[in-house]
C-alpha cells in the first residue's frame, strides 16, 4: 500500500528523478546510478502520460505536474493499493483533469485506488462506490451510479445543504473602490470596474486569465503599467501595499499554505499579525489581550481550534482559511480581496466561508471574490465579471448569474 498525501513533499531544488527515488537512490559500490534512476523515472512518468525530462528541476513544474510526480513516486514500489488524499484540492479544473486521467491509468493496471475528495464531479468520473465519513465515523457506502448528489451531500453534512442561491443583496449606492484602465502586461490590458459598499463582486476567468494579478495590482503587490486605483473617491496614485492596508484593503492570497499562514505560529499570532500594537502594553505583547482578541475572531468566524495558541498548521484547510480571513476582520478592513478562499476545503467549510462573506457584506464590508469553481459565484455574489484576454468582457447580476453562461463567457474564443 502507498499513500499520496494532500500536502506535497517534493524537494524543489532536486530533479524529478531524484525526487522519485528520494532516500532510496539506486547505488553500485556506493555510487548513485543516475542513468538507471532516470530511466526508471521516465518509465514511471510515462505510465501517467507525463512527457517530462527526468533531469528537470521540480521547481519548474506546474501544480498539476507536482501532483503527478507525487503519484509517479508511489508507483515505483509496484503497490496493489494506492490512497490519494485530495489530489486535486489545489488545482483548477483544467489541471485536475490531468490528475483524473492519471488515476484512471492506475486503475486500468489493476491497482486498487482509494480516492479522497470533496469534489463530487470527480467522484462520479472515477469511482464505482463512495464511502461517506463524518466526525470520524463511516456513515454509509453508496453506489455512485445510483446515488443522488444531494443525498450524498446530506450524508456528508448530516443535514440538508446550504441554499442554492445567493441571499438578497445588501449593497449600497456608495462606491468604495474604482479601478480605472488598469494595465499589467501581458496579463491585463485595460481593466475598469467599480465596487460598492456591502457588495460581493465575483471575478470569473480561466486559469492564467490574470485574476490574481488584478488583485495584486489593486493591493500594490505588483506595480501598474498604467491606470488608476481610487478608494472612497481618492486617487491613490501608484498603490503600494502599506498604503492600501492603511486605506482598509485586505488581501488573502491564492496559495494559503505558502503565502497566507505561518504554520508553526499559533492561531493568535497569525490572526493578530496586522496589528500587534492593539494587544500590547508598553510595547510588550499581552498574553491575556491576545487570547481575548483571538477568541472574539474565532467565535465570529467559527474557527475550530483547541486553544487560541494552537499552531495554525495543525488545523484543517477550512479553518486555516478562516484564520487568514479573520486576520483582516481583526484589522477592520473595509475592502476584502479574496483569491480562491475555498480552494482545498471541504463542503461544510465552503458553506461556512460563503456565510462569512455574506455576513461581512451585511456589516458593510465590500468583497471581491475570485474563484476557479464557476458554480460558486451564483451562490455568493451580487455581481460577477468575466476576465478574458486581459479585459473584463461581460457582467452578470444576481439573481441571474447562470453558471453555464459564466463558463461559456470564460472560454469564448479558446
Amino acid at each position: 500500500m502507498r499513500v499520496v498525501y494532500q500536502e506535497l513533499s517534493l524537494v524543489p531544488g532536486m530533479t524529478l528523478a531524484e525526487n522519485l527515488f528520494l532516500g532510496r537512490w539506486p547505488k553500485q559500490n556506493g555510487i548513485i546510478q543516475y542513468k538507471a534512476m532516470e530511466a526508471e523515472a521516465a518509465e514511471a512518468m510515462a505510465r501517467l502520460g507525463l512527457s517530462l525530462s527526468p533531469s528537470q528541476l521540480v521547481m519548474s513544474l506546474s501544480p498539476a505536474e507536482h501532483q503527478l510526480v507525487e503519484i509517479a513516486r508511489v508507483l515505483l514500489g509496484k503497490p496493489r493499493l494506492v490512497i490519494l488524499d485530495e489530489p486535486t484540492s489545489s488545482l483548477a479544473s483544467a489541471e485536475a483533469e490531468k490528475v483524473m486521467n492519471a488515476v484512471k491509468n492506475i486503475a486500468s493496471e489493476g491497482i486498487a485506488v482509494i480516492y479522497v475528495s470533496h469534489r463530487m464531479n470527480e467522484i462520479r468520473q472515477i469511482a464505482q462506490t463512495a464511502t461517506i465519513m463524518r466526525d470520524g465515523r463511516i456513515i454509509e457506502t453508496v453506489d455512485v451510479r445510483k446515488a443522488d448528489t444531494k443525498e450524498i451531500v446530506r450524508l456528508m453534512l448530516g443535514s440538508e445543504s446550504a441554499a442554492t442561491q445567493a441571499p438578497a443583496s445588501v449593497a449600497r449606492d456608495k462606491t468604495v473602490l474604482e479601478v480605472k484602465n488598469v494595465s499589467l502586461l501581458p496579463k491585463l490590458k485595460s481593466v475598469s470596474f467599480a465596487l460598492r459598499q456591502g457588495e460581493v463582486l465575483g471575478i470569473a476567468g480561466l486559469l492564467g486569465a490574470g485574476r490574481t494579478e488584478l488583485l495584486q495590482a489593486i493591493t500594490g503587490i505588483r506595480s501598474l503599467d498604467n491606470g488608476e486605483i481610487h478608494v472612497d473617491g481618492l486617487n491613490v496614485g501608484a498603490p503600494h501595499y502599506r498604503k492600501m492596508l492603511d486605506l482598509g484593503v485586505g488581501y488573502t492570497p491564492e496559495n494559503r499554505k505558502d503565502e497566507g499562514i505561518v504554520p508553526l505560529l499559533g492561531v493568535d499570532e497569525n490572526t493578530l499579525a496586522t496589528n500587534f500594537s492593539a494587544v500590547s502594553r508598553l510595547g510588550v505583547l499581552s498574553a491575556r489581550m491576545m487570547m481575548d482578541a483571538t477568541r472574539q475572531i474565532m467565535e465570529r468566524l467559527h474557527i475550530k481550534a483547541a486553544q487560541t495558541n494552537t499552531p495554525v498548521g495543525t488545523l484543517s484547510g477550512g479553518n486555516q482559511q478562516k484564520v487568514v480571513i479573520g486576520r483582516w476582520v481583526y484589522a477592520n478592513s473595509r475592502i476584502l480581496l479574496l483569491d480562491e478562499p475555498t480552494r482545498g476545503v471541504d463542503v461544510e467549510a465552503k458553506g461556512q466561508i460563503y456565510a462569512i462573506m455574506r455576513q461581512l457584506a451585511a456589516d458593510g464590508c465590500s468583497i471581491i471574490f475570485v474563484s476557479s469553481e464557476i458554480e460558486e459565484l451564483p451562490l455568493v455574489c451580487d455581481r460577477a465579471l468575466v476576465l478574458r484576454d486581459g479585459v473584463l468582457n461581460e457582467e452578470f447580476k444576481a439573481p441571474n448569474i447562470d453558471q453555464d453562461a459564466l463558463m461559456a463567457a470564460c472560454i469564448a474564443g479558446h
